[in-house]
């Protein structure tokens, strides 16, 4: 007996020392978490501007800036010291493995971004017979040449001269005089394709010849002489309603001649009084470069002077989104102050800075100035009567708020001061519930976008023309809502909910549109059903739960890659990243998962990987514009969110809670 109580006595000793050291190892652990997360916190608020706000760099492909060079000879204006360092960054982010350019870092060979770069290069008087020329133009010409590329590439290369104009579908003015049950109709597609599709529209009318000063063309990217080409068009989709757009595209070539001018000029004003009161200052026709070049394109087709006030306007749009660092630079796609400052904001609070402190109040104060109040942009038209309340994306778009953006403000304004902020808060609520689909989610920008008819049409080669919903916009709009109080009796909410269900993929997780790629959209999504108060172990829940878990690295990250968009490729991984590690771990502490392995090696991760002083180190692309045609890298990505995480990790570990009340 005596011994047994000796082995009891022992036994408990032993465990009593095991968990002291635990503890104490655990306390080391989030210890090294608050050093990490000191710092990051500091230099994030040092990186604030004057007025409030947070803007870090977009990065896109090559085929922004490459487009700012063409667009430079496209009106016999070539900038050499702006050029030359836009052409140090092309010849950088040229791929060694294919000797092309990608669409993101470390990504396949794209043949129109590959073109484009070229094209650029050649522009700014690279030798075509230099090693990186030589290696570009053969990789080029492996994949069908330059007549291969895509429908914007091919109007760019028709405005140049080097393919004739039967290589591009045929775009009328015409369109914007279409009544709106038409097949076709301006309002029924993206407020992106919108945006380039109108001035360009003007551009395909007129058929401008770019200036092009010093005379240089790509001939010798065809396999076969441009005109002699006769395999431009394709059909996008392969259905037989792509087929008979074929058809029609055909008919069309044959009968363009004919159409009467007088229309033709009643189309292209139309178009213009569409352009005028979108401009948005300085920050262009939707705020988004293409958008942006195409205007200023098809002003100096139509003959406006360079002192007119609208080609100023829309110049002056294109050089503020130009970003220099030394020898090199770049053009941004667009700017993303909103999304940058309310998402910061958020990392901020989550690390314990308190509303009154003034880099907060500062930050809400200029979010809650730039709410549009006053304008019912083109959404409207789906909702005729509803009260503008939403946030844009960039500084100024005010026809085209982003309900993402007002979703994530909203939640933001509400968690810093619901009473200071209340009517901002109440005017978000009626427009996000206003701006619901039939199917109970939310598109990006518009609502009810679902003509998919008009993915068929040749002009739709790229697969983008629409906004439909998608899961991880809808989940940012049932969080905002949860947090506000409402719960599944409110009918916006209900069927939000019931959305996500549906849209959960097969193995559990949810696409994410917006960000890389269904980590993201999982994580959006298992947010917004904490905040909502699901059963966080409901089945449905722990399948995406156990696919997250599944898909953790062995160095305890998470790094999905951007070819996941492609359905065959949906499950490809590189290497970890900052930022899809905080988005699963943020999405498993959801889920009430902070005690796991799972989340203790991500938390590690981030601790442990390389940083820049409070920034972390991260040059894969995070998000998307357009899936498989164009993706994005936000630069402040690898700043919030891994501050985010380890702060939220922290505060619940330390307090030992396992929820939060917030809906992000």
């Amino acid at each position: 007996m005596d011994g047994c109580k000796s082995l009891f006595l022992c036994r408990v000793i032993e465990l009593a020392k095991t968990g002291a050291k635990a503890a104490v190892d655990k306390e080391n652990s989030l210890d090294a978490v608050d050093t990490v997360l000191r710092t990051s916190r500091d230099w994030f608020l040092s990186e604030q501007r004057d007025d409030g706000h947070w803007a870090f760099e977009l990065e896109a492909d090559a085929t922004i800036p490459a487009e700012y060079i063409m667009l430079n000879h496209y009106l016999g204006e070539p900038d050499d010291a702006v050029e030359q360092k836009l052409a140090v960054y092309l010849r950088r982010i040229q791929e060694d493995a294919h000797g092309g350019w990608p669409l993101y870092h470390d990504g396949d060979f794209n043949i129109s971004a590959s073109v484009k770069a070229y094209y650029a290069l050649k522009l700014v008087g690279d030798d075509p017979e230099g090693p990186h020329m030589r290696r570009a133009r053969e990789a080029i010409l492996m994949h069908g040449g330059a007549a291969k590329a895509n429908v914007f590439t091919r109007i760019a290369l028709a405005l140049f001269e080097q393919v004739p104009w039967r290589a591009v579908p045929v775009m009328r003015a015409e369109a914007m005089l279409m009544p709106r049950w038409s097949p076709f109709h301006i309002d029924k597609i993206s407020y992106w394709s919108r945006t380039v599709m109108v001035p360009l529209l003007i551009l395909a009318v007129l058929k401008p010849k770019a200036k092009n000063p010093r005379d240089i063309n790509i001939e010798e990217l065809f396999v076969r002489p441009a005109n002699d080409e006769d395999d431009y068009m394709v059909n996008p989709t392969g259905h037989w309603i792509g087929t008979l757009c074929l058809g029609i595209d055909r008919i069309a070539k044959v009968i363009e001649p004919l159409f009467p001018s007088g229309i033709e000029k009643k189309a292209i004003k139309r178009a213009l009084d569409f352009i005028g009161p979108r401009l948005n200052n300085e920050d262009g026709l939707g705020a988004i470069f293409p958008a942006m070049a195409n205007t200023v394109m098809a002003y100096d087709a139509l003959g406006y002077a360079r002192d007119n006030s609208d080609y100023v306007v829309a110049r002056g749009s294109i050089d503020k989104l130009l970003k220099f660092s030394g020898d090199e630079g770049y053009c941004q796609p667009c700017l993303s102050p909103i999304w940058d400052t309310s998402l910061g904001c958020h990392a901020l609070m989550e690390a314990g800075l308190d509303i009154s402190e003034k880099a907060l109040v500062a930050a809400t104060d200029w979010l809650a100035e730039r709410q549009i109040l006053d304008i019912e942009g083109d959404w409207g038209v789906n909702r005729p009567g509803l009260s503008p309340g939403g946030w844009a994306f960039q500084y100024n778009n005010d026809y085209y708020p982003d309900v993402d953006d007002t979703a994530v403000v909203g939640m933001l304004l509400h968690r810093a001061d619901p009473e200071r902020y209340k009517i901002a808060i109440d005017r978000a609520e009626v427009w996000i519930v206003g701006m619901q689909s039939k199917d109970g989610g939310w598109g990006a920008f518009d609502i009810d976008n679902e003509y998919f008819l008009l993915q068929h049409i040749p002009f739709a080669d790229h697969g983008a023309l629409l906004d439909p919903p998608t899961a991880d916009v809808s989940a940012r709009c049932v969080s905002f809502l949860a947090q506000l109080g409402h719960r599944m009796e409110h009918d916006a909410v209900r069927r939000g909910v019931e959305y996500l269900k549906r849209e959960q993929e097969a193995d559990g997780s949810w696409f994410g549109r917006w960000g890389n790629n269904y980590v993201y959209g999982t994580w959006s999504v298992l947010c917004a059903l904490n905040a909502v108060g699901e059963d966080m172990s409901a089945p449905y829940i722990r399948k995406a739960v156990e696919w997250l878990k599944a898909r953790q690295g062995a160095d305890g990250g998470w790094g999905e890659d951007c070819a996941s968009y492609w359905q065959h490729r949906r499950d490809e991984v590189k290497i970890s990243t900052p930022s899809q590690t905080s988005w699963a771990v943020l999405g498993l502490i959801a889920a009430g998962e902070i005690d796991t392995s799972s989340v203790e090696r991500g938390i590690k991760y981030l601790v442990d990987a390389p940083r820049e002083g409070g920034k972390w180190q991260e040059e894969y692309f995070n998000a998307v514009g357009f899936p498989r045609i164009f993706y994005l890298r936000y630069h402040g990505y690898s700043a919030y969110f891994p501050l985010w995480t380890l702060a939220r990790y922290s505060r619940l570990a330390r307090s030992n809670e396992r929820t939060y009340n917030f809906g992000i």
